[in-house]
């Protein structure tokens, strides 16, 4: 025989000798063997025969297969036996189930036997000590009998006095039941209509087959609970607060003030302290601080506070303005809103973001002049500033609430969510970009504890309706009315084509996490300064502030967004088609 003939028969009988080994010493065939020996038989009849292989190696093959048939037929069978062993045991548990649930109940009938035996063979002391207890009872119950009978008498009397005034107590009985008719008319009729200004709450299920049924039974059918819906808040320690914002009447959900309604502000007393506001490094806007403090100051009487900085302009410009009040430390700031009534910026969108940020907390109202760039949020002009101020100090004045964010990092050693740093609040937005790192961004948001995505990217924007004309428009987001309440959740040039931009509403907490697999950390900037690194673990968490910035309107809330996005920015400015040309034959 040839060398390959023996290799190959030395092959076959080592595998022969693997299968042979597979069986266990007890005698019984374990499953996992089986698999590997039926396994072993499929590699070795796949493997390609050798040449000049005689018939005895056919053969053995042959065999081979029928004991991989074998095989598998004992797996089988194993695991049938294993299923009704399974199903056996189930029917055990059952029988035994019900078995204790009989043991049970024969033991609670024995008890109330032993307990009906105990109460025959009970004595007559105890009989006499029951009677004993219940006279008492019988006879302050025969006292009360009596007062009730007195009472009863008594209120006859007075109905028999009243029996003058009968007619007029029919006539009620009687309006009480037209009113109950035409409620059920009403009710029939907003089954099959819909409402014009609310939404259905749930549907009065009937049984239409029965007719015959009474008029009384048909009003108990019909008849709604009334209840109330209020936002939810997360916990004692969440940001947001609960308002009632729906009512349920009559099985209509009708909605309350909504927040979106325009807003006057009206002066109960006149006010006395004006915070004034500058750009710097403008001349222009230098000339005009100096005319409108004189004007404050000798025409309404009013008290000024400016900024350290222009105080000393002021003063080089004339020691007349000594009477101008400044504050000395940062520390002083967070009180200015406990002394000053009204807010004046001198400058562009950035004067309003400054001063929005000087108040931690509530906001007096601000009355923007434009004297920059764009001006989104500042609709007065300053040629006519005395005509506007005194239009607004002497009230009433549309006003714009523009929301704010509330921005807390969350570091990754913190031990919970409210273990933070000094939180910031933004007018425009929050970003959160690469910086200076050559990598794509990546981060993991969440919206009220759900995943909403993972960015890849340049970076991540949430705006305030406020800000969707600043960097969100730039990046692809819409431009929103800013007394529409909700976050814009806009992605910087995301590596996806299909990422757009998400508008969520007011009540929601967003949370930006960078993942622990990133290759590298994330920059925070809220509008446009105080930057901070997040490295992996970190978290940014931002949600709607409860104090909002309230901006003067020059006409109303809906013209200065309008005017401002036509004037700054020509929003859909194009050449009218000509008037002739072909035109459409009359029909």
């Amino acid at each position: 025989m040839s060398p390959s003939k023996l290799d190959s028969t030395d092959s076959f009988g080592h595998e022969e000798a693997s299968v042979s080994c597979s069986k266990p010493e007890n005698g019984c065939v374990d499953s996992l063997s089986i698999f590997h020996s039926e396994k072993a038989v499929e590699e070795l009849l796949q493997q390609t025969p050798v040449a000049g292989m005689d018939e005895h190696l056919i053969e053995f093959s042959e065999a081979l297969r029928t004991v991989a048939k074998a095989l598998r037929r004992a797996a089988e069978g194993k695991a049938s036996a294993q299923a009704e062993a399974a199903e056996w045991k189930r029917r055990y548990e059952l029988e035994r189930t019900r078995n204790l649930q009989m043991e049970q109940k024969v033991s609670g009938n024995n008890n109330c036997e032993m307990l009906r035996h105990w109460w025959i063979r009970s004595s007559l002391d105890n009989a006499m000590d029951m009677l004993r207890i219940m006279l008492p009872c019988l006879f302050f119950w025969e006292v009360g009998k009596e007062q009730n009978k007195r009472i009863a008498e008594a209120r006859m009397a007075e109905q028999f006095s009243a029996e003058k005034n009968g007619d007029l107590d029919c006539e009620r009985v009687k309006n009480s039941d037209n009113q109950s008719m035409l409620q059920n008319e009403s009710n029939e009729h907003s089954e099959t209509g819909c409402m014009k200004h609310g939404i259905w709450s749930h549907e009065v299920l009937r049984d239409r087959e029965s007719d015959s049924n009474s008029n009384a039974d048909r009003n108990k059918i019909m008849r709604k609970a009334s209840f109330k819906l209020s936002w939810w808040c997360n916990g004692e320690n969440g940001d947001q607060h609960k308002h009632d914002i729906v009512s349920f009447e009559r099985g209509n959900i009708t909605t309350a003030e909504r927040s979106s309604k325009q807003i006057s502000l009206k002066w109960e007393s006149d006010p006395q302290t004006v915070l004034i506001l500058t750009k710097p490094n403008s001349v222009s806007v230098r000339i005009l601080c100096v005319q409108m403090v004189r004007w404050l100051r000798e025409r309404k009487k009013l008290n000024v506070y400016v900024e350290p900085r222009v105080k000393v302009e002021l003063l080089a410009e004339s020691s007349n303005f000594s009477y101008v009040q400044t504050w000395k430390d940062d520390s002083e700031i967070s009180h200015l809103h406990m002394k000053v009534d009204l807010v004046i910026t001198l400058g562009g969108d950035g004067t309003v973001l400054w001063a929005a940020s000087m108040f931690k907390g509530p906001v007096p109202p601000i009355v923007p002049f434009s004297l920059g760039s764009l001006g989104f949020m500042t609709p007065f002009h300053s040629e006519h500033f005395k005509d506007c101020l005194d239009s607004v100090l002497r009230g009433p004045i549309s006003i714009t609430l523009r929301h704010r964010l509330l921005c807390r990092v969350v570091r990754d050693a913190a031990k919970n969510e409210y273990e933070t740093e000094e939180p910031f609040l933004v007018l425009n937005e929050v970003t959160i970009d690469r910086g200076i790192s050559s990598y794509l961004t990546n981060l993991e948001c969440y919206c009220d504890n759900s995943f909403v995505t993972c960015v890849q990217g340049d970076g991540l924007i949430l705006s305030t309706t406020s800000g969707s004309t600043a960097y969100s428009l730039a990046a692809g987001g819409s431009m929103v009315h800013p007394q529409v309440p909700g976050i814009l959740f806009t992605p910087i040039c995301p590596h996806s084509l299909s990422f757009r931009p998400l508008i969520l509403p007011e009540h929601v907490t967003v949370r930006i996490m960078v993942p622990f697999n990133s290759r590298s950390p994330a920059w925070a900037s809220f509008d446009g300064k105080d930057r901070k690194l997040l490295a992996a673990g970190d978290a940014l968490l931002c949600s709607m502030a409860p104090w909002p910035v309230p901006t003067a309107c020059q006409v109303d809330s809906t013209n200065d967004f309008l005017r401002s996005i036509h004037d700054g920015l020509h929003w859909n400015l194009r050449k009218t088609q000509s008037f002739d040309g072909p035109r459409d034959r009359d029909l």
